[in-house]
């Protein structure tokens, strides 16, 4: 078979198929990177999603597990003073919890000690919780720093040591415009109980506790920390004592 010498591709037609493939490529790159650019934003809104739907449960299962508790405060050796342990400040919260993040409800009972500190560089505020293994009464009593006795304007007064954030802190919100709590008291009258900032009652446990929060930046795609209510349940006996050993 004889062939003909002019049979081939010429160097246009080389460089158009070249120029094509190249466009092609371009084009499978771009779509490619807006697919990775989509999938990592939708990531990280899913991420911030649930890192405030974990906040508010991780809030709601400390409450529950709330346990009713006492502090031996010992000014004097020999002399301890015992007093219901629980601290309702307006930022401030500390309870004995059968729930803990790290065991979830499996662990042993952990004093939680709620505070709201500034935020990063001090713009907002955020909320961190410090968990340390509860003991007994008698460590609970080291987290008091006085007590101020009734007086006929104020009924007796629980000092608490500060809580102070550290490497062992866990930020359960951030980037908060404010963060407040408030407690649920009873009245004699109608309406029967009143949401109060502060805690006059000592010697009683609140109904509950209201956790007032809202973000510092707001967008119409993220889904917003907001106010968390939870009731008081009382529901280990007070009078246990924990053992290290157990």
């Amino acid at each position: 078979m004889k062939r003909n010498p002019q049979s081939g591709l010429t160097l246009i037609e080389i460089l158009i198929a070249v120029s094509l493939l190249g466009l092609l490529s371009v084009g499978m790159l771009v779509a490619m990177r807006l697919g990775f650019s989509t999938m990592d934003k939708t990531d990280a809104q899913l991420v911030k999603n649930r890192r405030v739907s974990n906040t508010r449960a991780i809030l709601e299962d400390e409450i529950n597990g709330f346990v009713y508790s006492y502090a031996n405060f010992r000014p004097q050796p020999d002399k301890p003073e015992r007093v219901p342990f629980l601290q309702t400040e307006t930022e401030s919260m500390r309870f004995v919890t059968s729930y803990s993040i790290e065991n979830a409800w499996r662990g042993r009972p952990q004093i939680a000690a709620l505070q709201v500190i500034p935020g990063e560089n001090n713009r907002g505020v955020r909320l961190i919780v410090n968990e340390t293994p509860y003991t007994g009464p008698d460590q609970a009593g080291q987290q008091i720093v006085g007590i101020d006795p009734p007086t006929p304007e104020r009924p007796l007064t629980v000092r608490y040591a500060p809580v102070v954030a550290g490497s062992q802190s866990f930020v359960l919100a951030d980037r908060l415009a404010y963060c407040r709590f408030s407690w649920l008291a009873p009245l004699p009258r109608a309406p029967f109980q009143q949401w109060r900032p502060d805690w006059v009652l000592p010697g009683l446990t609140p109904f509950a506790v209201r956790i007032e929060m809202a973000p510092l930046d707001t967008s119409a795609t993220d889904l917003h920390i907001g106010t968390v209510t939870v009731r008081f349940n009382v529901n280990r006996d007070p009078t246990v004592v924990y053992d290290d050993t157990l």
